[in-house]
């Protein structure tokens, strides 16, 4: 059977006690501080999720910005390009028609020109025929 000496007791007794010293003397504040360190850690790490959060929030704004900004750009990219092209065609018809105008004008010159030209070699072909019938006479 099983011997018990006379200390067993107060050897029971002295590890109870230096158990109970040591739990709230020891124990204790390391449990507290693996558990304040937890605390912690899990609070930054919440932290860091929520910025983490707030920053695809904010990408995301700044990305539906961009999208709308270059919407707008190419909007007015496409205006002052069809503007252009408009004051394009308007200089080209503008410059044809003065081209037209112009050559049209001066067909009108040379025809009168002309004309001025026939009438005076008609008047002037008696003259030179009565010239020339003169000079065959005499010769």
């Amino acid at each position: 059977m099983l011997d018990i000496n006379q200390y067993f007791f107060w050897q029971l007794a002295n590890f109870s006690i230096l158990f109970i010293a040591l739990y709230y003397i020891l124990f204790k504040p390391f449990l507290r501080l693996f558990k304040e360190r937890e605390d912690s850690t899990k609070g930054a790490l919440d932290s860091a999720r929520a910025m983490d959060g707030e920053k695809d929030d904010i990408i995301a704004r700044i990305d539906e910005k961009l999208l709308d900004a270059r919407g707008q750009a190419k909007t007015v990219f496409e205006k002052f390009s069809n503007e252009g092209l408009d004051n394009q065609k308007q200089t080209l018809d503008s410059a044809q028609n003065e081209a037209v105008e112009i050559n049209r004008k001066a067909k009108a010159d040379l025809d009168t020109a002309v004309d001025k030209a026939r009438a005076s070699l008609k008047s002037n072909i008696e003259t030179f025929a009565k010239q020339i019938v003169e000079k065959l006479v005499k010769a």
